[in-house]
């Protein structure tokens, strides 16, 4: 346990969360579920499960430390790694690297999101333990993949060997990631093909030896981890916060999925099916909320539902809502904006997010 890091990713702005995720309050640093926590702070405590508090690293957008510390303040300064712009997960990770290389060379690291509800903490430590001893063995990337509940275009797949024999019954051999599927394209009809060939979600989730992790993206992603590996020396330093902003100015936007989980030889994965959502959309959100008899999740004690089937609903305690005859639908009402848009086209409120950018009315995300 001591020789195990946890490196938890906080810096996104959860757009498909929008409006009650914003560009100022993320949603992980929001209590989404109605639960007295936020979703970093849920994630915080399921990883003390498996490693000690000094050993989690927190890394975020710089102008989140201020959350980070207020909502989690057993952390030092030292654990939230601080990044001054947005590059993806392989920066993020490449960072996270080489701090941990310096304090401990052995170490097995798991890196997360900060923004996954998991239902059933027993079993993902289970799940966890089985990925950690395997890492430890063998030199290997390991991924936590996902029993699908329905074909989603929000997630990529992995699929797997099934006639390779492994360790344990839920260690599999991965043979490869499948990207999300293009929603222009075909909607749903590529997720229905990847499940019928038993193709399971990634869970964005990984586990690997720093050694391994660090071979791999030595040979994958020279151009991020010759970056990083200048500040050799510099890390757990005062002189850390000068090379990571000379840093960030010059590194790639690169994901680890694309740029080394795709290409990499030895990567295997652990079968899971303990209650994960990556809260990602509110579809998602809507499908872990209580539901009244009519299929209607509200999230307010001032909203009328009349005729109303199968919606998400999410407003302020302070504004009574009344809704008529709408069927499927997500309707979000914050102080500043309201937001109807069909279930089934949530994925793109992505781009609507996107759409008021370049409309320059930056107020509202």
């Amino acid at each position: 346990m001591q020789n195990t890091y946890c490196v938890i990713m906080a810096g996104g702005i959860g757009s498909r969360f929008w409006p009650k995720s914003r560009t100022s309050l993320p949603k992980q640093f929001i209590d989404i579920m109605g639960t007295g926590q936020t979703l970093i702070q849920m994630t915080y405590s399921r990883f003390l499960k498996l490693c000690p508090k000094e050993n989690i690293l927190v890394v975020t957008h710089s102008s989140y430390k201020h959350l980070v510390k207020e909502q989690l303040p057993e952390l030092s300064d030292n654990q939230i790694l601080c990044e001054p712009a947005r590059r993806n997960t392989a920066p993020c990770i490449a960072y996270a690297n080489y701090k941990i290389a310096e304090l401990n060379p052995n170490a097995t690291v798991i890196v997360a999101p900060s923004d996954h509800l998991i239902l059933k903490e027993e079993e993902f430590v289970k799940a966890m333990d089985v990925a950690i001893n395997q890492v430890r063995c063998e030199s290997c990337l390991t991924t936590i993949s996902i029993k699908p509940t329905r074909p989603d275009t929000g997630y990529g797949y992995i699929q797997f060997d099934t006639e390779e024999a492994t360790s344990h019954a839920l260690l599999k051999r991965v043979k490869t990631f499948t990207e999300k599927p293009n929603l222009m394209l075909a909607k749903q009809s590529k997720a229905k093909k990847v499940i019928k060939k038993k193709g399971y979600w990634n869970s964005g989730m990984f586990i690997w030896s720093l050694k391994s992790i660090m071979q791999a993206m030595e040979i994958h992603l020279p151009e991020v981890d010759n970056l990083f590996k200048e500040g050799v020396g510099k890390y757990n330093t005062p002189e850390e916060d000068a090379f990571i902003q000379e840093c960030y100015q010059v590194c790639p936007n690169e994901s680890i999925d694309y740029g080394v989980m795709e290409k990499a030889k030895n990567v295997y994965t652990v079968l899971s099916d303990f209650g994960w959502s990556d809260l990602g959309t509110w579809g998602s959100l809507y499908t872990n909320l209580q539901q009244d008899d009519q299929k209607n999740a509200v999230l307010s004690k001032n909203v009328r539902l009349y005729d109303c089937t199968t919606n998400m609903v999410s407003s302020s305690d302070k504004k009574l809502v009344v809704i008529q005859g709408l069927n499927d639908y997500i309707v979000v009402d914050t102080d500043d904006v309201l937001l109807i848009c069909k279930k089934e086209d949530e994925q793109q409120i992505k781009q609507l997010v996107n759409d008021l950018k370049i409309n320059k009315v930056d107020k509202y995300i």
